[in-house]
């Protein structure tokens, strides 16, 4: 085996496909405006600004062109991770490098909290990469050809590698990613990320983010970039810092960038954060929202939503301009026969268009696993994935475990709120109602060029959504009530009437898995499916 470390190793990185089925993966909309996925390989990015830079790199994201044979021929080391929903493409990178007599790394989410399952990959690398890759990095200086490194340090922030975006094409991706922080201060049962990265939010610092922000300008890239964050405010104090820097930059700059991320809910209560948020031209906020009911929110541990009107909060949010896009969760265990109607009357009222519902999925490692564990309900392998076909994300699999009410009501219940908040009419309702609502004001400003492939984009929406039998009238009919209430709005209107493309077609595919799974329950009894 030749020395690793020397220069000119060819290194292959490979992100696994998505499925085109999930949530986030809006393939349909990436048709539209030109590009092939929405989110750029943030995470192996970052891994290779951590390997020797005399390597020589190829960053091949399988969700934009296809894994060829002649990548790993011409690789000398392969490199991949991912999170749960991607488990069987790493399977198959791992079994297809070793064909071709490459030594594989592994690392990431699911590696880290599983790494039972990857054993057949020659360096499990879990964790955070700012540690654990170079301990890696100086096992194979000893020439060792396997291994595995873990360590319960969290990553210094503050001393982080700017990503190597020059790996991607820009033109591919609707978005581009950057992270400011890791770790978040609450202590939700469910939550897989303060296993992870801790409950202490670890940021980076302004002149870190500002220097990322200017690699991308200096690399050509323009428009959305998402701090992919599981909490942006999590440390409320530095983030008060960085903002005034990123305006700052923009103001020089002339606002190249505008910006999405995540939060909990406590944003709507601080206007001064709201603001800077808005001066930097945030136009997107996903708030893990879950459920109306405090009392199931007790006993998730979910005490930062605790007593919070949602429809109130998010009404605050899009005063200042930024669409609330919502995480909400079916299957916990005090759940009653209203659990549906309440989730759909918040969802409706609020008008959270786009609402990621799925079932309450016990994730590795997680206090709620551990807890079913206890109680005898966790199904065995309960975090391994087969079907790649259906077992797709917590929309599609969730439910890892025997349920306190009838699985078979929670089934009915699930079916229930997704025909709802996904039918046409009520879904532009919600479109409408944000349209109305929101008080955008941008700062970005694309270039001629791009302003041209955006009227492009919008001669096909107006094609394929205005003159559908399904949706023309409702489409035109939100459009126009918008352009006469609130213009300003316009432009996230479109693109929310843009949205119901994918989700309308992913509501119908976890509809008909869900109804499957609940003849199988009845043909089988619930006890004996269990």
């Amino acid at each position: 085996m030749k020395n690793l470390l020397e220069k000119g190793t060819r290194c292959l990185i490979v992100q696994s496909e998505f499925s085109a089925f999930s949530f986030w993966n809006y393939v349909d909309i990436c048709e539209i405006v030109g590009a092939k996925y929405p989110a750029a390989p943030l995470g192996l990015m970052t891994v290779a600004a951590l390997l020797p830079q005399q390597w020589e790199f190829k960053l091949i994201d399988a969700n934009v062109e296809p894994l060829l044979d002649e990548h790993f021929e011409w690789a000398d080391i392969v490199c991949t991770g991912g999170m749960l929903p991607q488990q069987q493409g790493m399977f198959s990178i791992i079994d297809k490098a070793h064909r071709y007599g490459c030594p594989v790394v592994v690392g990431g989410p699911d590696p880290t909290s599983q790494p039972q399952l990857y054993r057949s990959a020659d360096f499990l690398v879990l964790g955070e990469g700012e540690v654990t890759i170079p301990m890696f990095i100086q096992d194979l200086g000893k020439g060792s050809k396997s291994g595995e490194y873990q360590s319960d340090e969290k990553a210094d922030m503050t001393r982080a590698a700017i990503p190597r975006f020059d790996l991607i094409r820009f033109q591919d991706y609707i978005q581009v990613g950057i992270q400011y922080s890791r770790g978040c201060p609450f202590n939700c049962e469910f939550c897989d990320i303060i296993e992870l990265y801790g409950r202490k939010s670890r940021t980076k610092t302004p002149e870190q983010i500002i220097n990322e922000l200017q690699t991308l300008y200096d690399l050509g890239y323009r428009g959305h970039i998402d701090f992919v964050d599981d909490n942006f405010i999590g440390n409320q104090k530095n983030v008060k810092k960085v903002l005034p820097a990123i305006k700052e930059w923009s103001d020089v700059n002339n606002y190249p960038f505008y910006f999405s991320t995540e939060s909990s809910i406590n944003l709507a209560d601080d206007e001064g954060l709201l603001q800077m948020m808005k001066d930097v031209d945030f136009r997107f906020v996903f708030i893990g929202i879950e459920t109306p009911e405090d009392e199931i929110l007790k006993l998730a541990n979910k005490t930062a939503n605790l007593n919070i009107p949602v429809e109130k909060a998010v009404n605050k949010i899009y005063s200042y301009g930024m669409i609330v896009n919502g995480g909400f969760i079916i299957g916990f265990d005090n759940e009653t026969d209203q659990t549906a109607e309440n989730m759909i009357k918040c969802i409706q009222d609020s008008g959270i268009c786009m609402a990621m519902l799925g079932t309450l999925y016990a994730l590795p490692n997680t206090q709620l696993t551990r807890r079913l564990k206890r109680e005898g309900r966790l199904f065995e392998d309960s975090s391994t994935l087969r079907e790649t076909n259906t077992e797709i994300d917590q929309m599609t699999s969730g439910l890892n475990f025997a349920t306190t009410r009838p699985r078979i009501d929670v089934l009915k219940d699930y079916i229930r709120v997704i025909k709802y908040i996904y039918d046409p009419k009520h879904y532009y309702q919600r479109a409408t109602y944000t349209g109305i609502q929101l008080k955008p004001d941008y700062k970005y400003k694309p270039t001629a060029r791009k302003m041209l492939k955006l009227t492009k984009a919008f001669l096909k929406l107006c094609a394929k959504a205005g003159f559908s039998k399904t949706t023309g009238w409702l489409y035109w009919k939100t459009l126009l009530t918008v352009i006469v209430k609130n213009l300003k709005a316009i432009e996230p209107t479109v693109n929310l009437a843009a949205m119901f493309i994918h989700f309308h077609k992913m509501s119908k595919f976890i509809i008909e898995l869900t109804t499957k799974e609940m003849k199988s329950i009845e043909m089988t009894g619930e006890e004996k499916y269990d």
